[in-house]
């Protein structure tokens, strides 16, 4: 059976720049991080694939709706195709931990063992991408490996890590 190699990407702060927003929700705020296309593309040619994981709390506070979220993510499918780049999907959480409790919002692991099953990633050769700890914990605990950016900070600055 083929097993994928999957890059993981956790969106605000590491696929777009949230510089000077708590949560981005409206098309015209949605910018992608510099070197984000490059990096994609140079993963791309070494055989990854990509799965966008994020929690999006804000749905459970009433700070915007699902249908926000949603047109964000046509906007950010259309324009990585532009660049020859293909998601295999998105998955986030709706959920926020201060309002209730679920078994999707990371740290939890849920999203990206949803992706592993449907997919069949392979996790020893898989990654994922975040800008919190929480990130990297839900990595772990699905396991595959977790690498840890500034948030906003380009990912070509960790592709030694993941192109070996």
């Amino acid at each position: 059976m083929f097993m994928r190699k999957v890059v993981f990407l956790d969106r605000d702060g590491v696929i777009n720049d949230d510089t000077g927003h708590y949560y981005i929700y409206k098309p015209d705020d949605f910018v992608f991080n510099k070197g984000l296309i490059e990096s994609l593309q140079t993963l791309k040619l070494h055989g990854f694939e990509f799965v966008v994981i994020s929690n999006q709390g804000g749905i459970s506070r009433g700070t915007y709706t699902k249908d926000d979220v949603e047109k964000i993510h046509v906007k950010m499918i259309r324009e990585l195709k532009l660049n020859n780049i293909q998601l295999l999907a998105v998955y986030y959480c709706p959920h926020h931990d201060k309002i209730e409790k679920c078994l999707c919002r990371k740290p939890n692991s849920l999203m990206i063992e949803k992706a592993m099953a449907r997919f069949q990633i392979d996790p020893k050769l898989s990654y994922l991408i975040g800008d919190n700890s929480k990130d990297v914990e839900a990595a772990h605990k699905a396991g595959i490996k977790g690498i840890k950016i500034d948030t906003n900070q380009s990912i070509l600055t960790v592709l030694d890590q993941i192109i070996k």
